[in-house]
C-alpha cells in the first residue's frame, strides 16, 4: 500500500512541477502588452480577402484593429474566435475592427466555410508567414492590437483569453 502511495505522490509532484514549469513560461507567450510600448508603428500591410478584394492596413486608420493570425486547423486558434466574435458585436460601434489573417494553405472556400460554421462577423484576408513575422509572431495564433494612430499596442502570441483584449482595448476605443 505504502508503495501505490509514493507512486501517487510522485505523480502529484510531476504534476505540480509540470504547472509551476508552465506558469513561469508563460511570459515568454505574452510578447509585449500595452503598458509596455511607445509608438512602435505597425508594418504596413495589404492582402486580399476571400473574394479576392485588396484589403489595405490604411483603410482602418483611426480605428483600433484586432489582428488575429490564425489557420482553420489550429485548436488554440478556433477557441480564441468566440471571443473575438464578441468583442467585435460589442465594440465594433466604438471603433473596434476585428481582421483574421488566415495562414491556411487551401481554396478561399475552405475558410469561407469554416467562418461560416463558426458564425464569424469580422473580415477575414489570406495571409503568410511573412507578415506574421513582420508583426512580431512566432507561432499561431498570434494576436496584435493596433491603436488609432496605428501603433502597436499590444502583441499576442499563444492562446489569450477574451477578457485580455477586451482589458487592452478599452482604453483604446
Amino acid at each position: 500500500m505504502s508503495g501505490l502511495r509514493n507512486v501517487g505522490l510522485a505523480a502529484l509532484f510531476a504534476l505540480a512541477f509540470l504547472a509551476w514549469g508552465i506558469g513561469s513560461l508563460r511570459p515568454l507567450f505574452r510578447s509585449i502588452s500595452a503598458s509596455s510600448v511607445a509608438s512602435n508603428p505597425a508594418p504596413p500591410w495589404e492582402l486580399k480577402d476571400l473574394d479576392g478584394k485588396l484589403v489595405k492596413s490604411s483603410d482602418f486608420l483611426g480605428k483600433v484593429v484586432i489582428l488575429d493570425f490564425w489557420a482553420t486547423w489550429c485548436a488554440p486558434c478556433k477557441a480564441e474566435i468566440p471571443g473575438f466574435i464578441a468583442l467585435q458585436k460589442q465594440y465594433g460601434d466604438q471603433g473596434l475592427v476585428v481582421i483574421g489573417v488566415s495562414l491556411d494553405n487551401q481554396e478561399p472556400e475552405v475558410v469561407r466555410r469554416f467562418m461560416a460554421d463558426f458564425g464569424m462577423n469580422y473580415r477575414v484576408v489570406l495571409g503568410d508567414l511573412m507578415l506574421l513575422q513582420a508583426f512580431g509572431g512566432t507561432a499561431i495564433p498570434t494576436t496584435v492590437i493596433i491603436d488609432r494612430a496605428g501603433d502597436i499596442a499590444a502583441r499576442h502570441v499563444g492562446f489569450t483569453p477574451r477578457q485580455t483584449f477586451e482589458n487592452e482595448i478599452k482604453p483604446l476605443l
